[in-house]
């Protein structure tokens, strides 16, 4: 009854804007006192408030994922568009679902960059982490022949030097893929090649890297398994990423392949989250500079990119679009920097090492991959060219039954218009068949 007499008093001032400010004031401690008891809730939440929700994230975690309305998730994404994840398009997210619960362990890394950036070889006669297979299936990906929907593009930007072009496609089932274009001026392949591979160098270019450690490592191709862990702001846990990496040389152009791998050796842990679904591959080559000149001063990379981090996927595509171009600019400053320490006469890290041990390719040999997405790919047409003609017959004998069915009872428009549309339904759902 207090509050009653408080609102009807408030309604009895003179003006509306006497009432506006009354209400204003009434309204403001409520909401300060939910937006409390929510941020209090959310930090002492026990871990049995996560038994039911831990089915529904695996299922969840899909294309059909219910995204939350355009207005919250905007307004969400724009206090983290600088979160950059991993190379040139580090998809940008939040999430309103917790982290699963997952088994707990004692393994831990520490919260810096391993110096050492080694800490075993990979063993004679095992299976490589990333193969041949991988390889073959970038090169597809970078001559647009792997069979997928088209590229959208998303947007064109510029610095003085650097200059950067993204798009990206939707496929039936998992995360958004994207494909980016990134031109910088007055470098070299081999300068941007090991400068995305030094992990010792990294954290003052890149402030969301926590740790990063090399687990394995073959000193023949130099395919490395790398565990990261990257930091997101307060509402979203850390993620940890094991990944296999390996380069391959073709002359001067190099194809970084880098994929999520299994790791017995790096048990799960509540957190930070891993993500399993991980691909982010590029192209590094030298090109002409946009200053018309002539000579190849320049370098391009094409990068191609996707990861599930265990988000709604269309949420995730808001966040990238909202905060990638201010991410990727932050890049050209941290290679600058780096060309001057590599100048200057500072030891070669490790990593950076590492990144020097390629495998070497002919042109050929990735023409043979192309040759073999030709062939994959007619006979992908001739198989489809072929489908229809089987299924129009038994089309064309129930339409000409109709017809002679229609033609035998005389009983008007109406019996022949009926017979005409059942005989066209049994067509269409033969066609599908």
């Amino acid at each position: 009854m207090v509050l009653v007499s408080v609102f009807l008093e408030i309604l009895r001032k003179p003006t509306i804007g006497d009432v506006l400010k009354e209400l204003m004031i009434f309204i403001a401690p409520l909401w300060i006192a939910v937006i409390v008891g929510v941020l209090v809730g959310w930090a002492w939440k026990p871990k049995w408030a996560n038994i039911g929700r831990e089915m529904m994230i695996d299922c969840s975690v899909s294309k059909d994922s219910t995204p939350a309305s355009s207005d919250s998730s905007s307004t969400s994404f724009n206090l983290i568009s600088s979160l950059n994840s991993i190379k040139f398009l580090l998809p940008s997210c939040i999430s309103w679902i917790t982290d699963d619960e997952a088994q707990s362990d004692p393994f831990s890394l520490p919260p810096t960059v391993d110096s050492n950036c080694s800490s075993s070889q990979i063993p004679k006669g095992k299976t490589s982490f990333v193969t041949n297979e991988d390889l073959e299936h970038f090169v597809n990906l970078v001559e647009e022949k792997d069979g997928g929907p088209a590229w959208i593009h998303m947007m064109d930007c510029s610095t003085p030097t650097m200059f950067y072009q993204a798009w990206q496609r939707d496929l039936e089932a998992g995360p958004t893929e994207y494909r980016s274009r990134t031109v910088f001026e007055d470098t070299t392949p081999e300068m941007v090649r090991d400068f995305f591979w030094d992990d010792e160098f990294r954290p003052k270019w890149d402030n969301m890297l926590v740790s990063a450690a090399t687990m394995e490592e073959c000193p023949t191709t130099g395919t490395m398994v790398v565990h990261w862990v990257r930091k997101f702001p307060f509402f979203c846990s850390d993620r940890e990423y094991v990944f296999g990496r390996r380069i391959w040389e073709s002359g001067r152009a190099y194809y970084c392949v880098t994929k999520g791998v299994p790791y017995a050796s790096v048990p799960r842990k509540n957190k930070p989250r891993r993500v399993d679904l991980y691909y982010s591959s590029w192209l590094i080559r030298a090109v002409e500079s946009r200053r018309g000149d002539g000579q190849l001063t320049a370098c391009e990379v094409l990068l191609f990119h996707h990861e599930d981090m265990g988000i709604p996927w269309k949420i995730a595509k808001v966040g990238v679009r909202q905060g990638m171009w201010g991410t990727v600019k932050k890049i050209d400053p941290g290679l600058r920097a780096y060309q001057k320490e590599r100048t200057s006469g500072n030891t070669l890290s490790h990593c950076a090492f590492m990144a020097q041990i390629n495998s070497k390719i002919s042109a050929d040999y990735l023409r043979s991959f192309e040759s073999k997405s030709n062939d994959s790919s007619e006979l992908e047409t001739h198989n489809s060219s072929e489908k229809p003609s089987g299924k129009n017959i038994p089309k064309l004998l129930v339409v000409g039954g109709a017809i002679a069915l229609a033609c035998s009872f005389d009983r008007g428009l109406l019996t022949k218009a009926v017979i005409f549309g059942v005989a066209r339904r049994f067509a269409n759902i033969g066609k599908r068949l």
